[in-house]
């Protein structure tokens, strides 16, 4: 099911392409209800939304939820959604951005895995890599080369960096920096003990990650975990004009996070950027700083 549980997609014929390329691929869809709506920056009324979120999570026949897009408007909803009833009717879930939130419906409140990837408007994007749209095929049909290295098939765009050694083994926990700090306080933020932290964002200056990081940093949030999985942070530099004297996102990721003496991997292909693979949130991974790999170890669909 194709729903919108915060923003609308950028143009309606995303949901037209989405239709026909899904299911070229095999899936069977069906287009939420409300998924044309339109309010302002919002995909539809709060009520509407909702009940396209809600018969999806509830209904039986539908085995997996993809979203249009993320962008803003999950949060007004996500604490009415019924996530209960995945202990019921457990499905696929796959979301980023915005839709962090809901990955931790389904986790905590549903006690379901689900999965940190594109959105649809990304995946129907002329642009779009193989790479991403492979990453979600293999990892949803627990294809056997879902396992091991993320970046299988992957011609790096950017460079991934070893920011503390080490090899560490725990689930992946994580999702976009700004919407798991606004879940602080809520029933929807996860713990982070004994986990592989993954986080990206976009769009934010240094001195915002840095602000963020160390929030969390200052609650002890981080105290338990075993690695940090670093994604590629599309934006998040100062202009060149105003980036002489200032810390570079790299800089804030170094001062922040290497005292912990974790291993850190900086710039692996997932997060607000065309190579995007699809991770298990809950799966169990290896980080392997010294290598500068995230191999997933468990696949969580049957």
């Amino acid at each position: 099911m194709l729903i919108a549980p915060g923003s609308p997609p950028n143009s309606e014929d995303v949901i037209d392409k989405a239709v026909q390329q899904l299911s070229e691929a095999g899936f069977v869809v069906k287009v939420g209800t409300y998924a044309r709506e339109r309010n302002g920056f919002i995909a539809g009324l709060d009520s509407q939304r909702l009940a396209d979120l809600s018969e999806a999570i509830s209904s039986d026949s539908i085995r997996a939820i993809f979203c249009l897009r993320g962008g803003y408007g999950t949060g007004r909803i996500v604490h009415a959604a019924p996530f209960h009833e995945l202990t019921r009717h457990p499905k696929i879930f796959v979301g980023s951005s915005d839709l962090t939130s809901i990955l931790y419906g389904f986790a905590l409140d549903g006690q379901v895995m689900s999965f940190h990837g594109p959105t649809v408007q990304s995946l129907v994007d002329d642009a779009c890599p193989d790479y991403t749209w492979n990453s979600l095929v293999r990892t949803l049909t627990a294809d056997s080369t879902s396992l091991g290295s993320i970046l299988r098939d992957y011609t790096p765009t950017t460079s991934i960096e070893a920011l503390c050694p080490g090899v560490a083994t725990g689930r992946l926990v994580g999702g976009n920096i700004s919407i798991l700090l606004s879940l602080l306080g809520t029933r929807f933020f996860p713990s982070l003990d004994d986990s592989i932290v993954f986080l990206e964002d976009i769009g934010e200056a240094p001195f915002r990650i840095d602000r963020a990081l160390t929030h969390l940093l200052n609650l002890g949030t981080f105290q338990r975990v075993k690695g940090f999985a670093l994604g590629v942070f599309e934006r998040c530099e100062y202009a060149p004009s105003d980036a002489a004297n200032k810390q570079t996102l790299r800089d804030v990721l170094i001062d922040r996070l290497t005292p912990l003496g974790k291993p850190i991997v900086y710039g692996l292909p997932f997060g607000h950027t065309s190579h995007n693979a699809t991770l298990p949130v809950g799966g169990l991974c290896t980080l392997d700083a010294n290598k500068g790999d995230l191999l997933l170890e468990e696949s969580p669909v049957e």
